[in-house]
């Protein structure tokens, strides 16, 4: 049995599952969409880009584990733990991915990551996905605080975090591992009215 809360959540159980995951539109035609299984190549390419590899330690390796993948997403959605977009062009073409992970709907804490195909880059892709996500997030979900990190050494996800209002919090020490070592980590979050 759940412990009672002194106060109560932020985001009540079952508000998140009881309707589908939804699709958030984004400027420049931007469409974030739950992902399809016709989505798996794109998916699967964009862990062949090197860039990609070095920043995710998590890597599939066929298109069948992209769908694996794809059911844990709809089951993550349903336990209300996390939730993932295809970033895609009207909601056709895949341009990249969001995510929101450990999610607390207690508090109304979440965890946000993103990626972005090489060609879709240089083009805002990510900061606008990510201002999407943050204002249904932030509003009409419910959530009070949205965070994200990134290595140190990782300059375009710094500027996608600030470009989205993600106000640089702290540098957290040897925090993770990427393909070539532990790295310190950007801590960056927004909040809600912030």
């Amino acid at each position: 049995m759940r412990a009672k809360l002194s106060t109560p959540p932020a985001i009540p159980a079952g508000a998140l599952a009881a309707g589908p995951q939804p699709i958030l539109a984004a400027p420049g035609d931007l469409v974030l969409r739950a992902w399809e299984p016709a989505d798996a190549p794109a998916f699967l390419s964009a862990y062949q880009d090197p860039h990609i590899q070095h920043w995710h330690t998590r890597q599939p390796a066929s298109e069948d584990q992209v769908r694996e993948w794809f059911a844990q997403y709809r089951q993550a959605w349903a336990q209300e733990t996390g939730a993932s977009w295809a970033v895609t062009r009207g909601g056709g073409e895949v341009l990249g991915r969001i995510a929101m992970g450990s999610l607390n709907l207690d508090d109304g804490v979440a965890g946000c990551a993103y990626w972005v195909l090489p060609a879709a880059r240089g083009a805002g892709v990510a900061s606008r996905a990510l201002n999407a996500l943050s204002v249904w997030a932030l509003g009409e979900a419910g959530f009070h605080r949205l965070h994200l990190d990134h290595s140190t050494r990782n300059e375009a996800s710094c500027r996608v975090a600030v470009k989205a209002r993600f106000l640089l919090e702290g540098t957290k020490r040897s925090d993770a591992i990427h393909a070539d070592g532990r790295h310190d980590m950007h801590l960056h979050a927004r909040i809600r009215g912030g």
